[in-house]
C-alpha cells in the first residue's frame, strides 16, 4: 500500500480534501496531471468559503495574495433594464465580502499548503483509471510526464476530486445531465475594460441578454473575465456556423453595458467554450472512493457557487473518508449522511439559479421564455426545503433578491409567502404569551417528525448524534443532547412546565435555571419553524 488515500485532481477540492485528511493523520497522495500554475475559470468566491480557507489555514495567504475583494453583485437582471446592486454586507456581518481571485494563483496556494500539511502532492501525474480489488484495496494506474509507461499505486481509499473529467462519475456510469440547464459558456480574458463606477468597481457583474447572460469578473491582474452563457444547441450551431472567435465577440455585441465596458478592451486570451454544463451523479460516495466538487456536481455558475461546492465537499467528504477508516462499522450511514449534506447544497443552489431564469423579465426572449417553466424536473429537486429556506432569507439574501427584483412564478411566490404568513403567526404567538401560559401549555411534534440517531458532522469525522427529521424538510436539524431529551419526552398531554421539571432534575440552581431557558428558547423556535405542531394552549 503506497497511502492510506489518494486524491485525484489539484484544485479547490482536491486539495481541500487531501488537508483535512493528511491533518487526520492519513498517508495522503495527490495526483494532479498538470504542473501549477495552470488556468482554470471560476474566479468569483462566495463569503461562505471564507471560513473554510480559514480552517485550512490559508486564508493569510489568499488575504495578501492582492486579490481584489468582492462586496457584491450589480445586475441587469429581473424587471428593470437598468444595472442594480446588492451588497454582501446587509446579510454577512462577519464576512462582509468575498474575493476575486486569480485561479493560477489562488489554486497553487491551496496546493502548497496541502503540502504544508504533510501531503505528498504530484503534479505532471495523470490518473488514467481506478480500479478496486478484492483485498479492499484500489489500484490506481497513472502517468508521469515526460516518462515512459504506466505506473499503479495502491490506497485503502480514493478521492476523486478530478474535475469535469470526472475520472470515477463517468467510468461507474454514474453521471447524469441536467436537462434544467442545457447551456453553454464561451469566455475569455480583456485587458483594458472599463470597471463598474465606484463604489461596485470590484463586483461581480451580470448582464441578462436576448440570448442568455453575460458575467464579466474584475482580477487583481488588471484583465477582465468576460463570459457569455447562451442556450447549449443554439451555441453549438452558432459557432459550428461562424466559428468560435466570430460568435463570441457576437454575443458580447448584444449585451449593451458589457459592449461599453469593453468598447476600449484588448482580448488577452480565449475564447475557450465549455460544453459539458451541468450534472449530478446518481451517487458521490461508495466502498473506497468518495466524489467531491465538479467531479461529483456542476451547476450553472449564476451565483458563484463551484469553488464554494468543491470546498464544502473537501472538508465533509475527507471527514466520509476518516470515518470509514477509522470506524468501518459506520461506513454506510456516513457516506449517506455526506451524500444527503451534499445534495442539499447543490440542490439549493440549483433551485436558487431556477428561481432565477424563471423571474427574469428584463428581456423578452425565446431563452428567457423557456426557462420560465418551473415544474418538478425529477432530478433531486428539494422544492419544499428551498422555499423553507428562502422564506427564512432576511431582506437582501441570495433568494430575497430574486423575489423582489424579479418577478417569479405565482406557485413558488405563493408558497413563500404561506410559509412566511404561518411562521408570522406563530411568531406573534410566541411573543405575546405570558410565562404562566407558556408554561402550562402542551407541545407536541409536528405529524411524523422523530428524533433519530444519525452521523453528524465532528471534528475531522462523522460522529453519532441525535437528529429532529420532519416530514416536508429535507434536511435534519442536528440537536444538543438535551434538546433531544427535551422532544423524546414529548407526551400526550405533557406541559412545558412538566418537561423543565424533568429537564432540571438533579441540577443545581445555575444549571438548572440554564437549562430551562435553553430548553424553553428550543421549543419556541422549533414551534415557529414548524417542527413543533401546535403548543396546545398558547
Amino acid at each position: 500500500m503506497d497511502a492510506d488515500v489518494i486524491v485525484v485532481g489539484g484544485g479547490p477540492g482536491g486539495t481541500t480534501a487531501a488537508t483535512m485528511l493528511a491533518r487526520q493523520g492519513w498517508r495522503v497522495i495527490l495526483f494532479e496531471r498538470e504542473r501549477f500554475p495552470r488556468e482554470h475559470i471560476g474566479e468569483s468566491l462566495l463569503p461562505a468559503s471564507i471560513p473554510i480557507l480559514e480552517e485550512l489555514g490559508v486564508l493569510p495567504a489568499v488575504r495578501e495574495a492582492g486579490f481584489l475583494p468582492k462586496w457584491g453583485a450589480t445586475m441587469v437582471w429581473g424587471t428593470s433594464s437598468e444595472p442594480w446592486s446588492w451588497y454582501f454586507r446587509e446579510t454577512n456581518q462577519r464576512n462582509p465580502h468575498s474575493y476575486q481571485v486569480w485561479r493560477p494563483q489562488f489554486d497553487q496556494l491551496l496546493l502548497e499548503n496541502s503540502r504544508a500539511n504533510a501531503v505528498d502532492a504530484r503534479e505532471g501525474h495523470r490518473v488514467i483509471s481506478v480500479e478496486r480489488g478484492p483485498d479492499g484495496l484500489s489500484s490506481v494506474r497513472y502517468l508521469v510526464e515526460a516518462e515512459a509507461g504506466e505506473r499503479t499505486a495502491q490506497a485503502r481509499f480514493v478521492v476523486d476530486a478530478s474535475g469535469q473529467t470526472g475520472l470515477l462519475g463517468r467510468s461507474l456510469g454514474l453521471r447524469r445531465a441536467d436537462d434544467q440547464f442545457r447551456n453553454l459558456a464561451v469566455y475569455g480574458y480583456f485587458s483594458g475594460a472599463e470597471p463598474l463606477p465606484a463604489p461596485d468597481e470590484t463586483n461581480i457583474f451580470i448582464e441578462s441578454y436576448a440570448n442568455g447572460w453575460v458575467w464579466m469578473i474584475p482580477l487583481h491582474t488588471g484583465q477582465m473575465s468576460v463570459g457569455a452563457v447562451v442556450d447549449g444547441r443554439y451555441g453549438q450551431r452558432t459557432i459550428a456556423r461562424r466559428g468560435l472567435e466570430a460568435m463570441y465577440a457576437g454575443e458580447l455585441a448584444l449585451a449593451a453595458n458589457a459592449q461599453r465596458m469593453l468598447r476600449s478592451a484588448r482580448l488577452e486570451s480565449g475564447p475557450v467554450v465549455i460544453r459539458d454544463w451541468s450534472y449530478t451523479s446518481t451517487t458521490v460516495a461508495g466502498d473506497g472512493f468518495v466524489l467531491v466538487g465538479d467531479a461529483a456536481c456542476f451547476i450553472d455558475p449564476l451565483f458563484s457557487t463551484g469553488v464554494h461546492l468543491a470546498l464544502m465537499a473537501g472538508v465533509v467528504g475527507a471527514a466520509y473518508v476518516t470515518t470509514a477508516l477509522r470506524h468501518p462499522e459506520m461506513r454506510e450511514a456516513a457516506g449517506k449522511a455526506y451524500q444527503e449534506l451534499y445534495y442539499q447544497q447543490y440542490g439549493h443552489f440549483r433551485e436558487l439559479a431556477r428561481l432565477f431564469y424563471a423571474s427574469n423579465r428584463s428581456v423578452e426572449s425565446y431563452f428567457w421564455e423557456a426557462r420560465r417553466i418551473l415544474g418538478s424536473d425529477g432530478v433531486m429537486s428539494p422544492r419544499l426545503a428551498f422555499i423553507r429556506a428562502a422564506a427564512g432569507q432576511p431582506p437582501k439574501g441570495y433568494e430575497r433578491m430574486v423575489l423582489e427584483h424579479g418577478e417569479p412564478p405565482r406557485e413558488i411566490a405563493d408558497d413563500i409567502l404561506a410559509v412566511e404568513s404561518d411562521r408570522a403567526r406563530r411568531r406573534e404567538r410566541v411573543a405575546t404569551a405570558s410565562r404562566k401560559r407558556l408554561l402550562s401549555s402542551v407541545p407536541r411534534l409536528k405529524e411524523g417528525a422523530k428524533v433519530e440517531r444519525k452521523p453528524v458532522l465532528g471534528e475531522g469525522e462523522f460522529v453519532w448524534g441525535p437528529v429532529l427529521s420532519v416530514p416536508g424538510q429535507l434536511d435534519d436539524t442536528p440537536l444538543s443532547p438535551l434538546v433531544a431529551r427535551l422532544l423524546q419526552m414529548l407526551g400526550e398531554r405533557t406541559t412545558v412546565s412538566h418537561l423543565l421539571e424533568e429537564i432540571c432534575r438533579g441540577l443545581d440552581k445555575g444549571s438548572s435555571s440554564r437549562a430551562a431557558e435553553a430548553a424553553i428558547s428550543a421549543l419556541q423556535v422549533l414551534y415557529v419553524d414548524g417542527a413543533i405542531d401546535a403548543l396546545e394552549g398558547l
